[in-house]
This record gives C-alpha cells, sequence and structure tokens, in this order.
C-alpha cells in the first residue's frame, strides 16, 4: 500500500517504520470487513478519511501507527471470505462500486489470517483449552507477519448477559482472556462483557495492558450524549426520554434477543443517567427488521419543562449504515490502544470515552469527552514521551 499525504501527516514518521497488528473478533463481520476496505481505500488514496477522528490536525504529533502499518487478522465463525462479504456490502449500499475489485488484494490478505473462532455447538473443549487455542493464533499471528504489537478489538455479535453462577466464561470473555494471555491490547467495542471480570482485568493489569470499551457510540447515543448535557446546561428539566432502534443484519439479528437487547441499552440509558443526575421515565425498543440490512433507524422522543412548567417535546430522528459510522471508530481506537502500549501506559483509558456508550470513566458529555481525548493524543505524543522518561 502506498501512503497518502494525509495519512503521513497524521500518523508522522513514528509510526511508519513498524507493523502494527489489528486482530478482529468477527473478522467476517460487516464492521470488520468495512474497517479493512476503508483503510486500503484510504491508504490507496481512493477516498478520505471521513469519520477518522485520528486523520485529524490535533492527532498528528500522536505518533499513531500508520494506516499503511496496519495488518489485519481475527477469528470468525463464518466461512464467507472477506472479498465475497465485500461484495454483499457493495450490493447492500455500504462500500461504493468498484471498491472491492480495486482492493481485492489487500481483502484477500487480511482473509488468510482470519483463523477459526468458537465455542461452536458440540465443542467439549474446558475454557482454558479454547482460550490457549486463540492465544495460539494470536502468538502466530505475530510470529509469521512480524508485527511489533497486535491490539485484539471485538466487533461480533452482542452476547446476552451471563448468568453469573456460570462456571464458564462467555465467548467475549474468552477471547479477551486470550488477548491477556497472549499479551495483546484489548478494545471491546460491543455490550458484551469481554474483559470486564475482576480475574480478567487483574490480568491485564499484571501483563502491563491498555484496554478500552465497551459498547461503540455510532448514532442514537451520540446523539444523546450531545442532547442531554444542552437540557442541563439550560436548567430544562427532562420528564421523558424514550427512542426505538429499527435495525437489520447481524445486529438486528443478535439483538432480536431480548438479553441481548438488555445489554445494548444499558449502554444507551448510561449516558442519561449520568449526564441528567438520573433515569428520566422512557426506555429504548430495539426491533430487528431484517429487510434493512446494514441500515438503521433511531427515533428520540424528549420530554421537557419550561419556564413556568411550560410543557415541551423535542423528536429526533437518526438514519446511517451503522457499519459505515463504526469501521473508521474502530480504526481510531486500534491505533491509540497501539500507540498507548507503545508509550508504557497500561489499564483502563477513560480518555477513550469519546467512542463508547459505557466507557471505564470519565465524563459523560461528549464536548468534555473530546477534551479528554485531545488531551490524550498530547500524552501519547514523542516529546511527551521523551520528556516523562526524563522525569
Amino acid at each position: 500500500m502506498t501512503t497518502t499525504g494525509t495519512e503521513s501527516t497524521a500518523a508522522g514518521t513514528a509510526g511508519a517504520a513498524v507493523r502494527t497488528g489489528v486482530w478482529f473478533v468477527g473478522a467476517r463481520g460487516s464492521v470488520a470487513t468495512t474497517a479493512v476496505a476503508g483503510c486500503a481505500a484510504v491508504t490507496a488514496g481512493l477516498h478520505p478519511p471521513t469519520g477518522m477522528v485520528t486523520e485529524t490536525a490535533p492527532f498528528a504529533g500522536a505518533g499513531l501507527p500508520a494506516l499503511s502499518s496496519l495488518v489485519f487478522g481475527g477469528h470468525d465463525t463464518a466461512s464467507c471470505p472477506l472479498p465475497k462479504r465485500a461484495e454483499a456490502l457493495t450490493a447492500a449500499g455500504v462500500l461504493p462500486h468498484g471498491l472491492t475489485a480495486a482492493i481485492h488484494t489487500e481483502l484477500s490478505a487480511a482473509d488468510r489470517e482470519i483463523r477459526a473462532g468458537g465455542p461452536q455447538p458440540g465443542d467439549t473443549r474446558s475454557d482454558d483449552e479454547i482460550i490457549a487455542g486463540f492465544a495460539d493464533d494470536l502468538t502466530d499471528f505475530a510470529r509469521r507477519t512480524g508485527v511489533s504489537r497486535t491490539v485484539v478489538v471485538n466487533v461480533s455479535s452482542t452476547e446476552a448477559e451471563p448468568d453469573p453462577d456460570d462456571p464458564r466464561l462467555p465467548p467475549s470473555s474468552l477471547y479477551a482472556a486470550a488477548a491477556v494471555r497472549a499479551g495483546c491490547p484489548y478494545v471491546n467495542f460491543t455490550p458484551s462483557t469481554g474483559l470486564r471480570t475482576t480475574a480478567l482485568r487483574a490480568a491485564a493489569a499484571a501483563r502491563g495492558l491498555p484496554h478500552a470499551g465497551r459498547d461503540g457510540k455510532t448514532g442514537q447515543t451520540l446523539l444523546r450524549s450531545v442532547l442531554a448535557p444542552m437540557f442541563v446546561q439550560r436548567a430544562l428539566t427532562v420528564r421523558a426520554w424514550s427512542g426505538t432502534n429499527l435495525l437489520g443484519g447481524g445486529d438486528g439479528a443478535a439483538l432480536a434477543d431480548p438479553a441481548a437487547a438488555a445489554a445494548k441499552n444499558a449502554g444507551k440509558e448510561r449516558v442519561l443517567t449520568d449526564t441528567l443526575g438520573a433515569s428520566p421515565e422512557g426506555e429504548v425498543h430495539i426491533d430487528d427488521v431484517p429487510a434493512l440490512g446494514d441500515w438503521k433507524t433511531a427515533w428520540d422522543h424528549i420530554a421537557f419543562d419550561g419556564f413556568l412548567g411550560s410543557r415541551m417535546i423535542l423528536q429526533t430522528i437518526w438514519q446511517g449504515c451503522d457499519s459505515a459510522l463504526a469501521a473508521p471508530l474502530v480504526l481510531d481506537l486500534a491505533r491509540l490502544v497501539a500507540r498507548a502500549h507503545e508509550t508504557g501506559l497500561s489499564g483502563p483509558l477513560p480518555e477513550l470515552g469519546f467512542y463508547f456508550k459505557d466507557p471505564d470513566g470519565g465524563p459523560a458529555a461528549l464536548a468534555e469527552q473530546f477534551e479528554a481525548l485531545l488531551s490524550f493524543a498530547g500524552r501519547l505524543g514523542p516529546a511527551a514521551q521523551a520528556l516523562g522518561e526524563a522525569g
């Protein structure tokens, strides 16, 4: 791949000398396929990096790995090759026509690095055996490709909250445990459990690994994190906040399960509770509409009181392509967490709350989260790193 002028400006020379692995859990899904395709398209200069915050001026000195240095692989239980998956996304209007043919080599290279996920029905292996197998895949990937580090990013379908009495780990935690065992930083872009168990967090801390999550903030919650602070700042009392989501694709099918939908909605509600100080009346409903594919519509109905109790309403409609919204954020996070690992940072990264519905601490309002992100980028820069080492 060739490096575009925009990319070299944002990445700088620090990230260009080494290769960085990005290992997707759910590597043949819509988000991962769009991220791989998007990285190849931007690197080749075929499309601008729209939606990638790390390609804007404030991140030019952060020393992030160049897009051209990213090497993709992953786990998935699906067998459809990435070029075929990309063709399906093109037919659905997610990817532009002609792109799959232009980047077929890059898609095929990434597909060759995808390994079988699990556990599959009938798998008799213990949790530790499954974790060891996944960790071996990560170690082998690093050895074979020569990457300096690999960031594991969970973009698989949402799973239900685990039963606390279940002695087995949920699948997302098996992958997270494998990442820790292989010494890989970890990002959970889903509402699934992942690294959020006491034992796994302790293991990540012992290995000195940075991690970020959870549940990517791409649409309805992004808007909520902007609007909720507005009501607080204007001293307007929110009486009720209700929402409905219509979506299809794999995410829609997964969220048709009430238990999985509950896990998803918990993050959507958190921003309101954290910002408003209490949970207003109202719920979020998620409806699976297979015909919509990767496209989704989100409605919000907000009832609020003004001066002298005057009752008012704000309604919003958000329509977008989930994969196209998520893919640039996933690439951002992989680069940021890789750089955090390179500079020696470890543990949860609340400064990356800008990207998540249910972040590891920090403010809930988007503007404050963005300021924290910019400050974090400054800490990642070579000059800031050298100053820290000198101190």
